[in-house]
């Protein structure tokens, strides 16, 4: 199993949530971290934080620019890249009789599209480095939630991409795998205009009897999933559910 200590880690949309939680746990553990978001306030008080060991990028996966500054600033930051976690992500609910084309093309482009190029332009740098590339999917994919059936498909999309890109990433000694989580708080609904910050506490506190393990996950628990997939030097292809069992579908009837 690899060390984390050395590694050149690039976590996209790490302003907050997940993304930054990763951040922090790979710097903590002597990994050279550039992160990346949309909103540079964010991105730059986490770095901030962090401290010289991470380096901020704002920056738009959708972006064919942003993405090569980001490359860019990993190879220079790190002197490589051993590691490309793709957390950037957001959140469309509604009706299927009410989405709108422009709303759906634009969920693609960031959860899927985006990451799918950026890991293209990372591949030559991982291959160099026999690096790995994890993506994050949902608990979506196991549980259905009316109303959330396009973010669902960007989460199952990652699903198989994870096993497509694995096998054919394999020859050049990339791993390529990806992490389920259950409900951890994060700011995706309220970037969407979903809920405020007190409602979604509230409907995420609500989600915690769901789970086998009877509470909400929290994001270091994540980064710790993150963190074993990124060392694990024989495991690729993987979906890896971290969700407390939300996804077992716990009934009390």
């Amino acid at each position: 199993m690899r060390a984390i200590a050395g590694m050149s880690v690039i976590v996209t949309g790490a302003g907050s949530g997940l993304g930054a939680g990763t951040a922090r746990f790979f710097a903590a553990h002597g990994a050279m971290v550039t992160i990346c978001g949309r909103r540079a306030d964010k991105i730059e008080a986490v770095a901030a934080e962090i401290g010289s060991a991470c380096r901020a990028v704002a920056g738009d996966i959708t972006s064919e620019a942003d993405r090569t500054a980001i490359i860019d600033a990993a190879l220079s930051h790190g002197g490589g890249i051993d590691v490309l976690v793709n957390a950037a992500g957001n959140m469309l609910r509604g009706p299927i009789e009410a989405l709108d084309q422009a709303a759906l093309l634009d969920l693609f482009n960031t959860n899927v599209i985006g990451a799918m190029l950026l890991t293209g332009q990372a591949v030559p740098h991982l291959a160099e480095r026999q690096g790995s590339v994890i993506f994050f999917g949902s608990v979506h994919t196991r549980r259905a939630f009316p109303g959330a059936s396009a973010y669902a498909a960007t989460k199952g999309a990652l699903e198989a991409l994870t096993r497509v890109l694995a096998a054919e990433l394999g020859p050049r000694q990339i791993r390529v795998n990806c992490i389920v989580p259950g409900a951890v708080p994060t700011e995706i609904n309220q970037r969407a205009g979903l809920y405020d910050d007190a409602a979604a506490a509230e409907r995420m506190q609500a989600l915690g009897p769901l789970h086998a393990l009877g509470r909400i996950g929290t994001a270091l628990e994540i980064a710790e999933a993150v963190a074993h997939l990124a060392c694990a030097e024989w495991t690729t292809g993987a979906v890896l559910d971290v969700d407390g069992g939300l996804g077992l579908g716990v009934s009390n009837f």
